[in-house]
């Protein structure tokens, strides 16, 4: 199930305290995903829209965007314990209540935990860009990774992107444009997206942020 290694354990005073008082409620045990009947409603408590994020880090993100769409669930996929940890510290501060965390390996919980069509947004900001070239197939955005996110994605719905390196904006815009169920490309920055901190670094860097949306459709 799991195709990567824990990144970092230690936390600050503040995060260690929303670590004991809030991952009972708003992170989902690994183990769990495993169990018969596994349910994201049962997770939340409701039955609502499922928007998923992967890489969600320290939550800047993950937070704001759920506090302006209560209506939606949002599972934020991160392995960072202590961004886990900043994150349950964020939620609490806003009082956000709509998002689980995980730590399962996000395209195996696709696989196995999304149905066909049941996802209402997706978001993918700023992944990993494993820049050496011989790491280039260890990056997210894939032929076998769009074609699961179209799959997953009901029609109609968007999964947002945004990266700071331009050969990583270039090859997502050459597989998911050649994904037949997706259609978009660069876009104008999305306005309701929070400038992050991985943001601010790459802008300080000199590099340009590119934004991309792609909408599901039917082939």
């Amino acid at each position: 199930m799991l195709s990567y290694s824990r990144r970092g354990s230690r936390l600050t005073p503040a995060q260690a305290a929303a670590w004991a008082e809030h991952h009972d409620a708003w992170v989902i045990p690994d183990e769990a995903v495993e169990e018969p009947g596994f349910s994201w409603a049962e997770r939340f408590g409701r039955t609502a829209p499922l928007v998923v994020e992967i890489g969600s880090g320290v939550g800047e993100a993950t937070v704001a965007l759920a506090a302006r769409h209560p209506d939606v669930d949002v599972v934020a996929f991160e392995v960072w314990r202590p961004g886990v940890a900043a994150t349950l510290q964020r939620l609490a501060e806003a009082d956000v209540g709509n998002v689980r965390l995980c730590s399962v390996d996000a395209v195996w919980s696709l696989e196995h935990l999304v149905g066909e069509g049941m996802l209402h947004e997706l978001w993918t900001f700023f992944p990993d860009p494993w820049r050496k070239s011989r790491h280039h197939k260890r990056r997210l955005v894939s032929p076998r990774f769009a074609a699961l996110a179209a799959d997953r994605l009901t029609p109609g719905a968007w999964w947002r992107l945004a990266t700071d390196w331009g050969d990583y904006a270039t090859q997502m815009q050459d597989v998911l444009g050649a994904e037949p169920r997706l259609a978009g490309g660069v876009v104008p920055r999305w306005d309701e997206r929070p400038v992050t901190r991985f943001e601010r670094k790459g802008l300080a860097a000199g590099r340009e942020i590119v934004d991309l949306a792609y909408q599901r459709v039917e082939p």
